[in-house]
């Protein structure tokens, strides 16, 4: 059963090489008489290895079931009981062990199980296979009829042109990239910027000058030593050239010139530096800390410089009195010459900064191109001294403090922190990821208050802590800030401020309806100081004073509508504050983005201005108003679409590449085309492309495929007209009527 299982699978096999390799053979003669030889083994080796794939995938078909199927079909004895044969025999019943038993003695009377020959397919293939050669071989070479006799003799001299056979390019690249040289077997190449390239090149039969000319005219005069010529070029930039031999360029235009190849200069790319210790721009000097450690990662394409300069600059002072002090360090780097780790510690109390002064520091660093090397700076890392803390003025009475203006935040900025603090969570302990959060927290209150100024309010109580159980409680002694959400202490009657939790303590929603300044009716401040007991707060101290509106028309110059969006801001800031506080950020980014939201259409609403003038507009003429007259009313034509007179010459050419009824664009026009990328080449993403493809349709005009391309590089060429009003079309017949009737006297 097995050898006629295997007999099948040949014949099968057999059968798909005698159909498919006439046509392989076919293909190759077709190959060899378009082309050459390479070409026709390229051929074959395609035909063949399709061929070979196609009979094993047929062979593959012989499988079980169709052997079972096969002995079903022609043997009769098998009583479409074939299964069984390849079954196993444990599995099976004693009824069908015994009909098995049968057929195992009827299988040696089975006919054959070979399919047949495909003897039509096979005599199509041969016939279609002998034709085709047989055109192949008879076809004259070019398409051209045979070269008679007489006009042997006239070609015998272009026959003996000089040929390249023969092509090396060595390629140099500079020291210190660390490169390898290299030669390549071909005449176009990629290497880095300042590589020294030499060519050796062999022509068969010897020309009597050889040279490289290259697009933008530089010619390069090569010189013969033995058989070969050769000659040197540094690469500075991309650029094009041809090889160019006595002989094979003809003075008249009926001859195609050598092809253009390309030389790609890679540039070397200016190093990249970047901050590994500290993770952020800005660090807070911790209390006791004498040193700061930095450490930065340089990397360049061909290695980075092993020392760097470290600028040191320490901003002393505040204000119109701030100076500088600057520093150099040399540091040495670690690692490899790709990638070098440069770290330096810093002792920051022998720079003694006194309070809220700043220490920057940025690495530059340098690569190895010779001879100039390329320098660059990081991002200049800050370690700041915070300001000096608020002195605890308990028990002191009438002293008076000046602050500065607070910094605020603005709400996408706020958005943008939260986002990255839940991007670096998993980096982070919960500690300190709920007092990042809380300070964003902080951040969103003061700019929460600082909008609540247009809507009359003027202070608040302190933000409550987050509302957690395990909170640490609040002091009992009132501090003389207005940041921890503190309450009168609890008095003799029980008045204590933890009979009233309120949630909202730091939204006034309920008093933003009050007009601005309501409480202060004739300002009269001589009011007793407020019930919670906190002496020094800046905004009681200058209300018994002093009046505090800073902007009195800004809770005035808002209409209704703009004044409760902005009402509506404050909630939603109210409650991101909330959500913030407790350390869930992610729950604050909703209503951050609302109050966003609602703050872009605060700043787009209409205010209400006071004219200090009236406006002296001219009198309408009613009786003109109506009428049809248009005298005196010039017609409001379209203006003219913008354009550039420069782009006309590529867009004449590219019409005409589209245009299915001319050959091929003139040879002025291609010229005009050269000349107008010699000039525009820094607007254009790939020049070189487009000159190749000019040389290239001028070389052969009837070239499909270099149409084409020439189409799509002008296409990327040519600058995107602007968006203009399209044209109105002209009137049709009926449409004319109509306006004709329009212009007609009334009956």
């Amino acid at each position: 059963m097995r050898q006629r299982w295997r007999e099948a699978r040949l014949r099968v096999g057999l059968d798909t090489l005698w159909i498919g390799l006439p046509p392989a053979f076919a293909i190759a003669a077709l190959g060899w008489r378009w082309g050459d030889v390479p070409a026709a083994r390229v051929a074959v080796l395609a035909a063949v290895a399709v061929l070979a794939a196609i009979a094993i995938w047929r062979m593959r078909r012989i499988d079980g079931r169709w052997l079972q199927l096969r002995l079903d079909t022609l043997a009769p004895g098998m009583e479409d009981s074939a299964a069984l044969l390849f079954a196993e025999p444990a599995g099976l019943s004693p009824l069908q062990r015994l009909q098995r038993a049968r057929l195992w003695q009827r299988v040696a009377a089975a006919p054959d199980l070979r399919p047949a020959w495909s003897r039509r397919a096979i005599a199509t293939a041969c016939a279609l296979a002998a034709l085709c050669a047989a055109t192949a071989l008879l076809w004259p070479v070019g398409g051209q009829a045979p070269t008679s006799t007489r006009d042997a003799g006239r070609e015998a001299p272009s026959a003996q042109l000089p040929q390249l056979v023969a092509q090396r390019l060595h390629v140099a690249p500079p020291g210190y990239t660390g490169l390898p040289e290299r030669e390549v077997d071909t005449l176009d190449a990629k290497a880095p910027q300042g590589s020294r390239l030499r060519w050796r090149l062999r022509f068969e039969p010897q020309p009597a000058a050889a040279a490289l000319v290259f697009h933008d005219g530089d010619r390069i005069e090569l010189r013969r030593e033995d058989e070969d010529w050769v000659g040197g070029h540094l690469l500075e930039r991309s650029t094009l050239y041809r090889v160019v031999a006595t002989g094979t360029q003809a003075r008249d235009r009926s001859r195609p010139q050598a092809p253009l190849h390309r030389l790609d200069a890679i540039p070397d790319r200016p190093p990249q530096v970047r901050a590994l210790a500290p993770e952020t721009g800005l660090t807070m000097m911790t209390p006791g800390q004498r040193t700061w450690q930095v450490a930065f990662e340089a990397s360049d394409d061909h290695g980075v410089d092993a020392e760097a300069r470290l600028h040191v600059t320490v901003a002393r002072g505040s204000g119109e009195q701030i100076r500088f002090e600057e520093s150099v360090r040399i540091l040495r780097g670690s690692g490899e010459r790709a990638r070098r780790r440069f770290q330096a510690g810093i002792d920051v109390a022998a720079l003694a900064l006194d309070w809220g002064e700043d220490l920057v520091v940025q690495l530059e660093v340098r690569d190895n191109r010779q001879p100039r090397p390329q320098s660059v700076r990081s991002g200049s890392l800050i370690l700041r001294r915070p300001p000096q803390p608020v002195p605890d003025v308990r028990g002191l009475e009438g002293l008076a403090r000046q602050v500065l203006p607070a910094y605020f935040r603005s709400q996408r900025q706020i958005i943008i922190d939260a986002e990255a603090l839940l991007k670096r969570k998993p980096a982070m302990t919960p500690e300190r990821f709920l007092d990042r959060s809380d300070a964003l927290g902080v951040d969103q209150r003061l700019l929460r208050l600082r909008y609540g100024q247009f809507l009359g309010e003027e202070s608040e109580g302190g933000a409550p802590p987050p509302p957690t159980h395990d909170a640490a409680q609040s002091p009992a002694a009132l501090l003389p800030i207005d940041d921890y959400g503190q309450q009168a202490p609890p008095t003799a009657d029980g008045g204590a401020g933890d009979d009233h939790d309120d949630p909202h303590d730091g939204d006034h929603d309920g008093d933003h309806d009050a007009p601005a300044g309501a409480g202060h009716a004739g300002h009269d401040h001589a009011d007793p100081a407020p019930d919670d007991g906190v002496f020094g707060r800046d905004a009681d101290v200058l209300a018994e004073f002093g009046h505090t509106h800073d902007l009195p028309e800004a809770a005035t110059l808002l209409d209704p509508k703009t004044r409760e969006i902005l009402r509506g801001a404050l909630r939603e800031m109210w409650q991101s504050e909330l959500e913030l506080r407790q350390g869930q950020p992610q729950q604050a980014l909703p209503y951050a983005y609302r109050a966003l939201e609602l703050i872009k259409q605060v700043q787009q609403a209409d205010r209400i201005y006071l004219a200090k003038l009236g406006s002296q507009l001219p009198p309408i003429d009613e009786s003109r108003r109506l009428g049809g007259d248009r005298d005196g009313i010039a017609r409001r034509a379209l203006p003219a679409a913008p354009g550039r007179s420069e782009d006309e010459v590529p867009a004449r050419v590219w019409r005409q590449l589209g245009d299915p009824s001319r050959a091929t664009p003139d040879d002025e026009a291609l010229e005009a085309l050269d000349a107008w990328v010699r000039a525009n080449g820094e607007r254009q993403r790939d020049p070189l492309a487009l000159v190749a493809a000019i040389d290239a349709l001028r070389n052969d005009p009837l070239c499909g495929t270099c149409r084409e391309a020439l189409a799509g590089e002008l296409w990327r060429a040519m600058a995107r007209p602007p968006a203009t009003v399209p044209r109105r079309d002209a009137a049709d017949d009926g449409g004319g009527r109509y306006l004709d009737a329009l212009g007609a006297p009334s009956p």
